[in-house]
């Protein structure tokens, strides 16, 4: 049985990792969950699956979680260090790192430097410093697997090749809400417009990042590290059906892709039962739902996300980090109503532009650059 710790329980792949467990009683046991502010949905699950630690990442919310659970006999703490804490502790042996943002990097690296399995949904730890993470699971032997639904996709597609054999990556784009929005109505675009996804149900963060195709855009870079590819070979093509998730192209040309509904269930069952498959009960993808799929090249220049990845992935180094927070800042000040739609494009361009790379030789680099990336974000705009 595997004992798990999720980060991040409350947001949507929380939720849904949940739900996951909830299908394998007799397989998973949630040994810790994390949360930062809804204390009401942390409390409901506490009471469901009975973890014996609990970490509030926002303090202040810590007393009214206390408050919800009553009677519950677990261990309550709070603070980011404590969500750390239970994610290298040694009673757990699988992580989900579900964490939105950078707040994730500190506790999924800390869970890879204790040798653990890591079902990484959060794209940015390896964003922000791939090479650290990658060096922490070698050292340690732990196991990075995939739950990013793309990610998953290449990861269950790959295995029909050897890793040698890899040519080429394709990561499909469902192209958001504004994939046929004419550049001079992206201006007026607002927040209500830019959440209307139309396949997925997502946080409010990915869902502006899908928008924007930054979510795209992060998942080249960490594609780059999980599969050890030249940015090159890592292609994005919009597919409004959200059915194919990736394909791989191996030496000899064959293509192998993986297909599923839009369900964020599906990719983290696989990370969690690897390397088997089993039955979760979870909806079939019928013969009707394929009857007609599409793949179009995404829009450059109304979508300049993509064009930020390959920059940033090329330079390497602290780059990545800083388009990373960048992003977060412009998606924090637009979901504030404080800047218009596009205004994300250009902060996030600007900082890119503005930035000295620095060598990524440690964590505190990484910080630096996130903490400088963020500062700089909000001087532009105040």
């Amino acid at each position: 049985m595997k004992a798990l710790c999720i980060l991040g329980s409350t947001g949507s792949i929380g939720v849904s990792t949940l739900d996951v467990v909830r299908r394998f009683p007799e397989r998973f046991k949630v040994r810790s969950l994390t949360g930062n502010r809804n204390a009401a949905k942390l409390a409901e699950q506490v009471r469901e699956f009975k973890p014996a630690r609990v970490a509030v990442a926002d303090e202040a919310a810590a007393a009214e979680f206390k408050a919800a659970l009553g009677g519950w006999k677990g261990e309550i703490l709070a603070g980011p260090k404590a969500v750390v804490e239970l994610a290298e502790e040694p009673e757990s042996n699988y992580v989900v790192s579900a964490i939105v943002g950078a707040a994730g990097l500190l506790p999924t690296l800390a869970a890879l430097q204790k040798g653990k399995q890591v079902g990484i949904a959060n794209k940015e730890p390896l964003v922000m410093c791939g090479p650290l993470m990658r060096k922490a699971a070698d050292e340690s032997g732990a196991t990075i697997l995939p739950i990013d639904s793309e990610h998953c996709a290449v990861f269950q597609s790959a295995r029909a090749g050897e890793p040698k054999e890899l040519k080429k990556i394709v990561l499909t784009a469902s192209g958001g809400p504004f994939r046929t929005t004419p550049a001079e109505k992206l201006r007026t675009a607002t927040k209500a417009d830019a959440l209307k996804h139309p396949t997925w149900n997502m946080g409010a963060k990915i869902t502006i990042d899908s928008a924007t195709l930054m979510n795209k855009a992060l998942e080249i870079i960490e594609a780059h590290f999980l599969f050890d590819l030249p940015y090159e070979q890592i292609e994005v093509w919009v597919h409004p059906q959200s059915i194919v998730h990736a394909l791989v192209e191996f030496s000899d040309g064959s293509v192998v892709g993986q297909l599923g509904l839009p369900d964020m269930r599906l990719p983290i069952q696989y990370a969690l039962t690897w390397p088997e498959r089993l039955d979760g009960g979870l909806p079939p993808l019928t013969i009707e739902r394929m009857r007609e799929l599409t793949f179009e090249e995404p829009d450059h220049e109304r979508f300049p996300s993509l064009n930020f990845a390959y920059e940033a992935g090329r330079k390497g180094g602290t780059a990545p980090a800083v388009l990373n927070a960048a992003n977060e800042e412009a998606v924090r000040l637009f979901l504030e109503d404080r800047i218009p739609f596009v205004r994300i494009f250009e902060l996030v361009g600007e900082a890119l532009r503005a930035h000295d790379v620095q060598p990524l030789d440690g964590l505190e680099t990484v910080l630096a650059a996130d903490r400088w990336a963020r500062e700089r974000v909000r001087r532009q705009v105040e």
